[in-house]
């Protein structure tokens, strides 16, 4: 019997180095994870979780992803945030609890890992509805991301309404849907948010039923003819969970991805750089 892609969502991981705390609420924390090696410092990586926005879905399974990237050199920090199903979840507080971890947590993760985290603004790496928030991030506060990997990204949330993804997921975020909160699909919604300035790689699985590929394509065509630094990286053989299963086909191609934002970061010395 072939393998449930959804397994990585249990597999286990080694445990994080250090937990930190970006906020006074109990899920305003993130997992530190060292990089391998005593290589130089490198910009942090913040993997933004996916799973809908929803409260049954916590930054756990990301740990194999996240261990992953600390073995080839990268200090990563595993955000965690307020969601739907959950006191203060949704409108606004989701939004706005990713805006305060991305700003906070370079500082919280050199402190925590002095020596191995660059002075400069961390890469994003979102799946799913994480990428969604990614994206979202490097919209609303571009001065506070040094580039976007976005993994399979909700990025289009009226579509993604429209397709009812995840039984009403988008609903349950933002308390409706456009022609109930239009203001909030407006500032929410990475759609209406282009261009932004924030170099941006959007990996996507032809083979995903969770979101379809033609949500990202029709987010970088526009990302891309409004000026936004923005590539496509279509995936002919990808579901939606490879993209953050370690051991997958797809997992050189989000490595290498990552790597490219790595190295394009202008502040990025050349004893830092990954290749």
């Amino acid at each position: 019997m072939p393998a449930d892609p959804r397994d990585v969502l249990t597999r286990p991981a080694p445990p994080p180095d250090a937990t930190v705390r970006y906020g006074d609420h109990p899920e305003q924390v993130a997992d530190l994870r060292r990089p391998a090696g005593d290589g130089p410092a490198r910009p942090l990586v913040v993997v933004v979780h996916g799973g809908f926005w929803r409260a049954e879905y916590d930054r756990t399974h990301t740990g194999p992803m996240a261990d992953a990237l600390a073995a080839v050199g990268h200090p990563v920090a595993q955000l965690e945030y307020r969601r739907t199903g959950q006191p203060g979840g949704g409108w606004p507080h989701t939004l706005e609890d990713v805006l305060a971890g991305v700003a906070a947590l370079p500082g919280l993760a050199s402190a925590a890992l002095p020596g191995r985290v660059a002075p400069v603004p961390p890469i994003l790496v979102g799946h799913s509805a994480g990428g969604h928030l990614a994206l979202y991030a490097a919209a609303t506060a571009p001065a506070t991301v040094g580039g976007v990997l976005a993994l399979a990204p909700v990025a289009d949330l009226a579509e993604a309404y429209r397709l009812d993804l995840d039984d009403g997921a988008v609903a349950a975020l933002l308390g409706g849907g456009p022609a109930e909160v239009p203001e909030r699909y407006a500032a929410a919604d990475p759609s209406a948010l282009v261009p932004t300035r924030v170099r941006t790689v959007v990996m996507h699985g032809t083979l995903d039923e969770q979101v379809p590929v033609a949500v990202s394509r029709s987010w970088v065509a526009a990302a891309r003819a409004a000026g936004t630094p923005a590539t496509l990286i279509e995936l002919p053989k990808c579901e939606h969970f490879g993209l953050i299963a370690p051991g997958d086909p797809a997992w050189p191609a989000v490595v290498d991805a990552l790597r490219s934002l790595h190295d394009d970061l202008p502040a990025i010395d050349a004893a830092s750089r990954t290749r």
